[in-house]
């Protein structure tokens, strides 16, 4: 399940003044058009099929800029490798499946209220986090 802004990564980066060439405009159309958190070079063969001419280094920096910005969300799913997405309207967690690297989307209230709870008995206010689940398939179990 993909979590999914009503803004386009495109509209975002103008509405915050951005100079938008055209090679910008394909990274941003492919991380909008993602239904997975690519990597940058991941990244670079979606936007290299749209635009042979663009080079790694254009996406490494335009990933960069995008991120400085607020527009897009760096993620780091025990790979070495840091994966990208575009900031949601509203929040939402991950499960990545440690046998096929998959990241699953999923919301949930009653870990939210916990997440909140929580934080209220050891004193504080809970203003934002980042909730990872690390996880195998259930069928894992069967094959031992």
């Amino acid at each position: 399940m993909t979590v999914k802004t009503a803004n386009s990564i495109e509209a975002r980066c103008v509405e915050k003044g951005m100079r938008m060439t055209e090679q910008r405009r394909t990274i941003a159309r492919v991380l909008n058009d993602a239904e997975d958190h690519p990597d940058v070079e991941e990244l670079y063969r979606r936007c290299s099929k749209i635009d042979s001419k663009i080079s790694i280094s254009t996406v490494y920096r335009t990933v960069k800029l995008f991120e400085d910005a607020g527009i897009i969300e760096k993620h780091d799913f025990r790979e070495g490798r840091a994966r990208f997405e575009q900031i949601p309207d509203t929040h939402h967690d991950h499960l990545i499946n440690l046998r096929t690297g998959e990241v699953l989307e999923f919301q949930s209230e009653e870990i939210e209220r916990l997440q909140t709870e929580v934080a209220r008995k050891l004193g504080y206010k809970l203003v934002d986090h980042r909730l990872e689940l690390y996880a195998v398939p259930l069928t894992d179990d069967k094959k031992r």
